[in-house]
């Protein structure tokens, strides 16, 4: 019974080898000719170190400053979930508010919208102000990122049931309340999924941006203030390995919001079962 279950499985894992591939190959072959064609054109087009530096001298670069480069990677992670945790958190909270109780939202709303426009470049250094210099600071950052678009999807989604359902749920007597989370929640969640994995990028943009207005030295700072330091020496190479660890960092942020979709759409929205699929 299990050399049958483990036949069955084989072409199972073929067919989605089979599937992905042509998806595949294609980005990861320009990639490959990326890095080699970044690695060994600078010196021939005759570009110094400080202007491109190659793979090599990142990687190497990297390796050097170690355990300086770890505990900044570090930093921004544990910086930049927090403060994702705490707009997810708040701005789920503040759309159920809001929309259980309609005069809050037509007073709040707008300006939740016009707040969202504001680039977060401009309400940095007012931050820094208020809160001073330090870690409080970029949390706050990366919270203001955040925040808006999460109450502003949860908002759209939680109005999406339809008034069908909205009647039926009347027709039974259900309570406001019974209506907010036996229905328009479920509904939003897609929603709400859907702002997490947007959020879950920009939080590592407000946290690098904090750090980089608000960031602390002493050798204590994130992939932000690393930026700062090292393009004030001149050392190209430093900058492009925070950059890459700030997107790779990013690029993780977003697979585990996605991940988190799957786990609560899977078994029943249509966009997560096609997703799996």
């Amino acid at each position: 019974m299990p050399t049958t279950q483990a036949r069955r499985r084989r072409p199972r894992g073929a067919a989605w080898i089979r599937a992905w591939w042509p998806s595949v190959w294609p980005p990861t072959l320009a990639f490959v000719v990326a890095i080699l064609a970044w690695q060994f054109l600078p010196g021939p087009m005759g570009l110094p170190v400080y202007i491109l530096p190659t793979p090599s001298a990142i990687w190497a670069t990297a390796v050097d400053h170690g355990p300086e480069f770890v505990s900044a990677i570090v930093l921004t992670s544990v910086t930049s979930f927090a403060g994702f945790a705490i707009s997810a958190v708040l701005g789920v909270l503040g759309a159920l508010v809001m929309a259980g109780w309609k005069p809050l939202e037509r007073t709040l709303y707008p300006y939740a919208i016009i707040l969202s426009t504001v680039p977060i470049i401009a309400i940095a250094p007012l931050v820094v102000i208020w809160f001073g210099t330090g870690t409080l600071s970029i949390l706050v950052i990366t919270f203001i990122v955040g925040f808006f678009p999460i109450v502003a999807n949860t908002l759209v989604g939680l109005q999406s049931a339809s008034s069908t359902s909205v009647d039926l749920f009347r027709v039974y007597h259900a309570s406001k309340l019974q209506v907010m989370l036996k229905l328009r929640f479920p509904t939003s969640l897609p929603f709400i999924m859907a702002a997490l994995k947007v959020t879950a990028t920009l939080a590592v943009i407000g946290t690098i941006v904090g750090e980089y207005v608000a960031g602390t030295g002493g050798g204590n700072g994130g992939l932000g203030y690393i930026v700062i330091v090292a393009s004030n020496r001149l050392e190209t190479a430093y900058v492009f390995a925070a950059a890459i660890a700030a997107a790779l960092l990013g690029i993780l942020f977003f697979a585990l919001a996605s991940l988190l979709s799957m786990r609560v759409l899977g078994s029943w929205h249509e966009s997560a079962m096609k997703a799996e699929q």
